[in-house]
């Protein structure tokens, strides 16, 4: 039988300013360790540390701009559009205009405190 998930686990978000992370199905809220599924809202002006992790991430921007630093440059996400950024890659994750910006990651496997590797 399908399992309802009736609400989202509020996670604390790494960052210069609060950021809510909800996690709908992930190692917390559902026990999923294969894969994480959560929607951020970030502020204007929130910047998390870099980071490195085990797992591939998989972000659509549902609204505002996000923008995503790594190694080879800068890209500003964008409502409607995605990114994907590998294991092993640095990273680092801002909302840096008005408005800031909601969006949803997915991690494969599960997003973990272990496995982020921030800077």
């Amino acid at each position: 039988m399908p399992r309802l998930i009736e609400s989202p686990t509020v996670i604390q978000a790494a960052g210069n300013l609060p950021k809510r992370i909800e996690e709908y199905a992930g190692r917390v809220n559902s026990g999923h360790s294969a894969v994480s599924v959560a929607r951020m809202v970030s502020p204007e002006g929130w910047v998390e540390p870099g980071q490195r992790p085990d797992f591939e991430e998989i972000t659509v921007v549902l609204s505002g701009l996000l923008r995503v630093e790594s190694e080879s440059g800068s890209l500003d996400v964008r409502a409607g559009q995605s990114v994907v950024t590998a294991p092993g890659e640095w990273v680092r994750y801002s909302s840096p205009k008005a408005g800031g910006a909601e969006y949803v990651a997915v991690c494969l496997p599960a997003f973990s405190p272990d496995t982020v590797h921030r800077d």
